[in-house]
């Protein structure tokens, strides 16, 4: 029964579903893809045979298995075409009602024992499978784009999914080289749902002016992200980022840990949708400037500055370090004065960074005082620093304990466990390290101090520790 699926149909013959059939194609399923629009067929026919060769160019496929996939592969406008398939999954607009028919049409010429995919990222699986009349032989199989590159497939059970459905269908996407991860039907499934706040977290600290938008991108690459959060929106568009946060947080009535951002809706409104459109959170235009990136201070620096410096790469988040007249630390949510306040010197508070990282570090003061001390500690590492205003948790410590909070929140509601959605965030989102790998890694204890002091220090609930965190620090 767990036996890969080999005769395959996709439904939809965009992007995204072209770039399905490929995969399923390069596994050595036989795949016919559908479409009612003979433009979409013959363009998805040249991009998928124009991958193949760029493959082949490469050293990735030999001549005779570029020759072989495309064998495997057909375009057809029928429905008909599809009634020897196995497998029928469907990428085609994400509108419940346009789904809805298309799928009533397909289980109408597959045999009982066929199954049918949805695509979809964000409508419910149940709710999709209401008007089939085999509910059971009804899931979602949720792809990320590129989908001949991003090797995460969430498998979405709906309330009627058979589980020996479920199962065949992750040992087939796990045969075409995917990291295929069992979700429970929720809006957002795992990776819409706890990515959130990568995004949120980062037009707050704008909105905040904590930092101007390349520096906070910039703090992010420092800390092992492929992009930073605002670069990304710009890329995946502002419409479509915004109207995902938009129906999150509507899905969950108004759960504060979703809230969109007003600073990202004026770009909305402004229609500046990022790369697309040439404006978004960063100017595309032609003979716009660019911001130069931070650079390492020309500073001298002490066997002091040194010392700390060294002592702090293994200090546990909240310790602090004596560093002449003042002191040095990592964010432990509150506030650089606050700090200051409690330990009757000036302070240096540091972003978290991985111990190992080479990028800018985020820092801030709690008085002028500490001023000269920063450069010599920026210089004694090599890094370039980044200051950022005097927020609780800072920006990139801020944004990671939401993340783990999130995910906490996901695995104590069931959606998925903690190694689903850690493999989700790395293969689904290009994340360098899962939400509980961090948190592991910064310690859950000291995580839980760390949300406890951001929420007293902002006043609001929203990062107030999962219950899931606090009963396992």
């Amino acid at each position: 029964m767990n036996a890969a699926i080999g005769k395959v149909a996709v439904c939809g013959a965009g992007a995204m579903g072209s770039g399905i059939a490929q995969v399923a194609a390069q596994a050595g399923a036989s795949v016919h893809i559908f479409d009612v629009n003979a433009q979409a067929l013959d363009a998805s026919r040249a991009r998928t045979l124009a991958d193949l060769d760029r493959l082949a160019a490469r050293g990735k496929l030999s001549a005779d298995e570029v020759r072989a996939i495309g064998e495997r592969m057909q375009w057809v406008s029928t429905l008909d075409a599809l009634a020897d398939r196995d497998l029928v999954i469907e990428a085609i607009i994400e509108d419940a009602g346009i789904k809805g028919q298309l799928f009533e049409q397909v289980e109408a010429i597959l045999s009982p024992e066929a199954i049918i995919a949805t695509n979809t990222s964000s409508l419910p699986i149940s709710r999709l499978a209401r008007g089939l009349k085999r509910p059971e032989r009804f899931i979602g199989m949720h792809f990320f784009n590129p989908a001949t590159v991003m090797k995460l497939v969430e498998v979405i059970s709906g309330a009627a999914t058979d589980p020996a459905v479920a199962e065949r269908i992750r040992a087939t996407a796990q045969s075409w080289g995917k990291v295929a991860i069992p979700v429970a039907d929720v809006p957002g499934f795992i990776v819409n749902r706890v990515a959130r706040p990568f995004y949120g977290e980062a037009f707050a600290a704008l909105n905040e002016d904590a930092a101007d938008a390349p520096a906070i991108d910039a703090l992010f690459r420092a800390a092992g992200f492929r992009m930073g959060p605002l670069e990304l929106t710009d890329l995946i568009g502002q419409d479509v980022n915004f109207a995902v946060a938009r129906s999150v947080f509507d899905s969950y009535f108004g759960r504060t840990r979703f809230v969109p951002q007003l600073r990202q809706a004026a770009l909305v409104d402004a229609g500046w949708f990022g790369r697309k459109t040439g404006r978004g959170v960063y100017d595309y235009r032609d003979g716009a400037p660019r911001a130069a990136d931070p650079q390492v201070p020309d500073a001298r620096f002490s066997d002091t500055h040194r010392q700390a410096i060294a002592a702090l790469k293994d200090a546990v988040p909240g310790t602090f370090l004596r560093c002449g007249a003042l002191f040095v630390g990592t964010t432990q949510g509150r506030t650089a004065r606050q700090e200051s306040d409690s330990l009757g010197a000036p302070v240096i508070l540091f972003d978290w960074s991985p111990a190992d990282a080479a990028g800018p570090i985020g820092f801030t003061l709690s008085d002028e005082r500490a001023r000269p001390d920063v450069f010599g500690l920026l210089a004694a590492q090599s890094r370039a620093g980044v200051e950022i205003a005097d927020r609780p948790g800072m920006i990139v410590a801020r944004t990671l304990a939401q993340l783990a909070n999130a995910a906490a929140d996901a695995v104590l509601e069931q959606v998925a466990d903690e190694q689903g959605i850690d493999a989700a965030l790395r293969y689904g989102a290009n994340y360098p390290y899962g939400p509980f790998a961090w948190a592991d890694r910064y310690g859950r204890g000291a995580l839980v101090r760390l949300l406890d002091g951001i929420a007293d220090g902002t006043g609001e609930a929203l990062y107030r520790p999962s219950h899931y965190l606090r009963n396992r620090a």
